[in-house]
């Protein structure tokens, strides 16, 4: 099983007949004709239903076959399935004369788990291109081994009539496969075809019907190819779509949706056409390939085909392979690459509805390839990358989610609202957690009413009625405020980097205490100052801040993680005063002179500006001391961009290797050669300082395990040698894997802190934080 264990086990050689309960994903994913035909291999009789507590099965026959049956359950279960718990019972099941599947149950108090959208099976491929098939280039095929689920169910048991499938009658040859338990679409909800499901229509930019046309596919991949920008509907919403090969078609997208330099994800048919172009090990292509379809990053090649705006700057694609009949068919042509990006305006939420698109999407697209099955739930694409230790989530969405993680212990039904930027929302039940999609950066309104409407249907979905909420220490997030002043509920504050250390800790089933290290950008500290690299000895109930990066003022605000030169001058008159505006420094050749010695003349004024011990910001300041970058277009590009000058350089000193502080390390970064194997020491000297202090940390409190959280860990570098240093010093290092490291974990973290300070076991009162005045919203930055 992939988690729980058998519960309540019978004596299967003396029982009249059994009851069995399967809980996890059991449903929509081919599991009760898979029991119906294990039932008839052992010659055992009686009958499969669907109910909110998951599948349950009642059968009777020899001793013997129950037995096989039961052992045989969990190992041969469908390849969607998850399996968490199953319990058997003896019971008296009368004769049935056969094994039948029954009418699902409807009712209250739903515990069975909703499945993933999951990517179209070979077996249907295998259909969609026959040309003697039914289905032959049906954009919609599927079955109960794959295809869209979460995006279209509105409740549960996940049956046809609680989809958005439910306006589509099935014809009499589907409606035969869907009821034939010895068919592979035996309730496959979505099951279509031609003649009675949906359809696809090619619209102009204005929304107007272009005529009849026997292959709107077919005209599709012609005007791309033509260098339009194509907005294509998918499972889980909009992708703007150009030819990834064309530096016109890429710039003008850029233009159009006013993303500078962003990367943007690429989709291929194929590993083979990925390999053309990226690096592809084993692991990437298993997880390429896998079910989830992912968006994974791989390191590309050169030359390449792919145009320079793709990913300016950057070492790596974003890659993934067709994972819909649709894509499949958009690049079953002369399509060597697409771009497939998220269908929005700047960083508002995906688009899932024809007519909002068309609202949206019209000054972007110049077509739009739509279809009229309703999408009922958002969900972007996932987003990993594959390290020496494992694969990493990056961003949770489709194919992963709403997958649970399973908690150590028991907690109340809870919510937990997450942060302001990559925003997720989290529901406990017992002892799972269920983390939404990526919901995205709570900045304007669209985003807000997304966050509330995630919140409204994974809640009404489950049938979860939380009895608290859990939340940001930081005053002003939207999350924190919809909390504190919508939800009704009691709300518990999480400090955000207590909440990063809980997040790994969660994952991980981790009861006892553990030095954690939290890295990112921004996070409201209990003192009222900007926290982001700290050394914490945490557990779920609380934290204790052991050390931290050295603090620096952070000039102009939110302004400083716009332009990364405002924290160089920040570190800079750290270490030199003023004086080190008459040093020759490449850096001050990238800057008017005036303009620094007016922001000198504000930090010595001390006009109020925060402090901080951002680890992000510590990125940027040698970015810019590196002259890599000095203002940004978006979150984390200065440190992007500092780690792919790194890249795998070897021409590095050891002189990191030695007890070093942090100020040793920017005065290294100032007076060396400005080059790749300075920022590789870089990255190497902050490892080592993060774990020299963690090392003593661990020893000073009597601490085993170290828990690494935060933004700054998407960095593969530092993970890597900072993971490396902490293993060699006899420590056990955990990192978060289904989970991501940013703030998209942040809800998971929040859960697991409210699950513990809520736990009946505790005798103490919760305190909560009492925060000063307010810091302003975190950096957004200018698109």
């Amino acid at each position: 099983m992939d988690s729980g264990a058998f519960g309540g086990a019978a004596d299967l050689d003396d029982a009249p007949g059994l009851i069995v309960r399967v809980r996890g994903v059991v449903q929509g994913v081919g599991f009760r004709p898979f029991v119906y035909r294990l039932a008839k291999d052992h010659r055992l009789e009686g009958s499969v239903a669907n109910t909110l507590e998951g599948v349950v099965i009642r059968i009777r026959g020899e001793a013997s076959n129950l037995r096989a049956f039961v052992e045989e359950l969990p190992e041969k279960r469908p390849p969607l399935a998850r399996i968490g718990e199953i319990s058997v019972e003896s019971a008296v099941v009368p004769p049935m004369g056969g094994f039948r599947i029954d009418a699902s149950e409807a009712g209250q108090g739903a515990t069975t788990l909703i499945p993933p959208d999951v990517t179209v099976c070979d077996a249907c491929l295998g259909e969609l291109f026959d040309c003697r098939d039914r289905r032959y280039r049906y954009p919609f095929i599927n079955c109960t081994d794959c295809g869209p689920r979460y995006t279209l169910i509105r409740g549960l048991p996940y049956d046809r009539a609680l989809t958005t499938m439910a306006s589509f009658t099935l014809c009499a040859e589907c409606r035969r496969e869907y009821e034939d338990p010895e068919n592979r679409r035996f309730h496959a909800e979505p099951n279509a075809c031609p003649r009675c499901g949906p359809t696809v229509r090619l619209l102009g930019g204005d929304g107007s019907p272009l005529g009849r046309m026997d292959d709107p596919i077919s005209e599709t991949v012609r005007r791309i190819q033509r260098g339009a920008v194509v907005a294509v509907k998918g499972v889980g919403g909009f992708h703007l779509v150009v030819d990834a090969t064309s530096e016109d078609a890429v710039t003008r997208l850029r233009v159009r949706k006013q993303r500078e330099e962003k990367p943007f994800a690429l989709m291929v048919q194929s590993l083979e056409r990925a390999r053309a172009f990226c690096r592809v090990d084993p692991e990437e292509a298993a997880l390429l390939g896998g079910p989830e379809r992912p968006i994974v990053l791989l390191e590309s090649l050169t030359p390449s085909p792919i145009a320079y705006s793709v990913a300016p700057g950057h070492r790596r694609f974003g890659v993934m392979l067709a994972y819909t009949p649709l894509h499949a068919l958009l690049l079953d042509s002369p399509l060597f690459a697409v771009v497939a990006t998220s269908g929005n305006r700047s960083e508002e939420p995906i688009t899932i509805a024809t007519d909002e698109a068309l609202d949206r999407l019209g000054g972007i697209a110049d077509f739009f390839l739509v279809h009229d099955r309703p999408i009922h739930r958002r969900a972007d694409d996932s987003i990993a990358r594959c390290d020496p230790s494992g694969v990493r989530l990056l961003r949770r969405a489709r194919g992963y989610a709403p997958r649970p993680i399973t908690l150590t212990d028991e907690a109340p039904p809870l919510l937990a609202v997450g942060g302001e930027l990559k925003n997720t929302i989290c529901l406990t039940r017992g002892r799972e957690a269920f983390l939404s999609p990526h919901i995205g950066d709570l900045d304007n309104l669209d985003a807000f009413e997304s966050f509330k409407t995630s919140i409204r249907h994974l809640s009404e979905t489950l049938e979860i009625e939380p009895v608290a909420v859990a939340h940001d220490l930081h005053p002003d997030y939207l999350s924190t405020r919809w909390a504190i002043e919508e939800s009704g509920l009691p709300a518990i504050a999480v400090q955000h980097h207590h909440a990063h250390i809980a997040a790994v800790i969660a994952e991980h089933g981790v009861a006892e205490k553990v030095v954690g290290i939290a890295l990112d950008g921004a996070g409201f500290g209990p003192d009222g100052t900007v926290w982001g690299g700290e050394i914490l000895v945490a557990d779920r109930v609380g934290f204790e801040r052991k050390a931290h990066l050295p603090e620096v003022v952070l000039p102009g605000g939110d302004r400083a993680a716009r332009e990364p030169w405002r924290m160089a001058v920040a570190w800079l008159h750290r270490l030199y005063g003023r004086e080190f505006v008459k040093m020759k420094l490449p850096f001050l050749e990238a800057i008017p002179r005036e303009r620094v010695r007016q922001l000198v003349d504000a930090l010595e004024a001390g006009i109020g500006w925060p402090v901080t011990s951002s680890c992000g910001r510590l990125f940027d300041a040698v970015a810019s001391l590196l002259c890599i970058r000095q203002n940004q277009s978006y979150e984390g590009q200065a440190a992007m961009e500092l780690e792919a000058m790194a890249g795998g350089e070897t021409r590095v000193s050891p002189w990191y290797e030695s007890d070093l502080s942090i100020d040793d390390l920017l005065r290294h970064m100032v007076e060396g050669k400005r080059d790749g194997a300075l920022a590789m020491e870089f990255h190497l000297g902050l490892a080592q300082w993060l774990a020299l202090t963690a090392e003593q940390t661990a020893k000073e409190s009597s601490v085993n395990s170290v828990a690494l959280g935060g933004g700054c860990f998407q960095n593969r570098i530092l993970l890597s040698e900072l993971g490396r240093r902490l293993e060699s010093a006899g420590l056990e290092v955990l990192v978060p894997s289904e989970v991501p490291a940013n703030d998209g974990g942040l809800a998971l973290g929040q859960a697991a802190v409210a699950s513990a300070l809520s736990s009946p076991k505790r005798e103490e009162a919760v305190v909560h934080y009492r925060p000063g005045k307010g810091l302003r919203t975190p950096y957004r930055p200018k698109r």
